[in-house]
């Protein structure tokens, strides 16, 4: 029997169900991955994305091509392309891993029924999250809608089922060569359509399991501590990862427990915070699954107050933020920190997505959109959840009223303002006391800084105390209206 795997959200080859799978029950296994040209050129993604996947792809390539299997590879329609190449292979099968996005779930259901129809049978198997939507649910089967209660009975089911970890399959470099004509080299992210840049993060699956070793044994038992300071590397930083499945979240949740098993410095509090970020993760693949409709819109109707109409002060606005040009060191080191490598640590994601929507008054689906457009791990799922929670319109969302204070934020998770001097550069001179509010500085501690506000760096875009106040107004007339 000849089987096609078609890698999609996947690369990897330790614990790949489609794969295991497929090597158990064939005799001939063809590698496959699409590229999806409709989704290239919708330009969803950004450069720092399409980079980390071709990294990811160039791994993988190379790892079964040391196996004696060469990866095959086609660009197009992504249904099209597997329907044909199930023709022109004469497969009698095709195994892929279930993604949950709306348009991802809508593709498989027709690639589904086209493979039918020539015949080709269709498996596929849960990957991208320890459960799926239908696995977790309330007591009378419904969705979830509040993570407390989808955290508790995930662990409930997780304890009741223990899922397994798969090894890469014996069998993967004892199979006959399947005779087709060898593809040629994946193309170039500029033959894709997008600019070279290097990744911040190093992809591949190597790279994947060498930092979660690395975090596992160091970082992970003071995270509940270290989480929130940008300034330094105490995440884990494996979004990507687990974003092009480099990664199964099962091997990362076994590698976290593990460590709490092997004595030492080992602190539970800190383990478990980091197994619920992929909890968190999890929840929010079960909301767009199970609400589609939050991929374009608000999960619920919330007494908010209204976006700040168009034209061009929400343009001038808008750039501000995106350039990172907005006086206010936090957020402008953020949206930095971003431009520059397709990362933003997550404490500061919320304040940079907080200052948009309550301090700036725009809408929630351009700061939506520009991550998306820049981030590494742009994953629709985490990326609209916490913009989402951000603008109070999801599932567990953020109180209306809850307003962060950029400068406060600065100062209690990067006091020694580190983390602003590595993107900041103009505010080098300044001292600690002044560089969370250096528009606070009077005309002579700026010429000692050698920064004049207002020239060598922004002033503020809007006064946050006034913005504040605003936001609090216009969200109680929209309570009684």
């Amino acid at each position: 029997m000849r089987g096609i795997v078609w890698f999609r959200r996947d690369l990897r080859l330790h614990d790949q169900p489609a794969l295991t799978a497929a090597y158990q029950e064939c005799d001939e296994v063809i590698p496959l991955f699409v590229f999806d040209e409709p989704l290239l050129q919708s330009h969803q993604f950004g450069s720092a994305c399409v980079n980390f996947m071709l990294g990811c792809l160039e791994e993988l390539a190379s790892s079964l091509a040391g196996r004696g299997i060469m990866m095959q590879w086609r660009r197009g329609e992504p249904v099209e392309q597997i329907v044909q190449t199930a023709t022109d292979w004469k497969a009698d099968v095709v195994y892929w891993n279930r993604d949950h996005e709306p348009g991802a779930i809508e593709r498989d259901r027709l690639a589904h029924q086209r493979l039918g129809k020539l015949g080709v049978a269709v498996r596929t198997f849960k990957d991208h999250v320890v459960f799926e939507a239908s696995e977790v649910r309330g007591a009378t089967g419904e969705p979830l809608q509040r993570y407390s209660a989808y955290r508790a009975r995930w662990w409930n089911r997780w304890h009741a089922t223990t899922p397994s970890v798969q090894p890469i399959p014996t069998t993967l470099a004892n199979m006959n060569a399947v005779p087709l004509p060898p593809s040629p080299p994946l193309p170039s992210v500029s033959a894709l359509g997008y600019d070279p840049v290097s990744p911040w993060i190093e992809p591949g699956e190597r790279n994947a399991q060498k930092r979660l070793r690395w975090f596992t044994q160091g970082p992970i038992h003071s995270y509940a501590r270290t989480r929130n300071l940008p300034a330094i590397d105490g995440s884990a930083k494996l979004s990507p990862h687990f974003r092009f499945g480099t990664l199964s979240p099962r091997m990362a949740i076994y590698a976290a427990l593990n460590a709490l098993a092997k004595g030492g410095r080992v602190s539970r509090l800190d383990v478990l915070t980091w197994v619920d970020e992929l909890i968190w993760r999890e929840f929010f693949q079960q909301v767009l699954a199970s609400f589609p409709h939050v991929a374009e819109g608000p999960f619920r109707k919330a007494a908010v107050p209204p976006s700040r109409k168009p034209g061009p002060e929400r343009n001038s606005l808008f750039q501000a933020w995106c350039n990172g040009q907005t006086g206010y060191p936090i957020v402008d080191a953020g949206m930095r920190q971003l431009n520059q490598t397709g990362w933003m640590h997550n404490r500061v994601r919320m304040v940079v997505a907080s200052f948009l929507i309550k301090d700036l008054r725009l809408d929630w689906q351009s700061g939506e959109r520009y991550f998306m457009q820049h981030l590494l791990d742009a994953d629709m799922a985490a990326n609209n959840g916490n913009w989402q929670w951000c603008a109070s319109t999801g599932t567990d969302a953020m109180p209306g009223y809850r307003i962060f204070n950029p400068a406060l934020q600065s100062k209690k998770f990067d006091p020694d303002g580190a983390y602003i001097h590595r993107y900041v550069p103009e505010l080098a001179g300044l001292s600690a006391k002044r560089i969370h509010e250096p528009h606070l500085m009077t005309a002579d501690e700026q010429a000692r800084a050698g920064c004049r506000i207002g020239t060598d760096y922004p002033s503020p875009v809007v006064d946050h105390q006034l913005a504040r106040q605003e936001y609090l107004t216009l969200g109680k007339q929209e309570v009684t209206r």
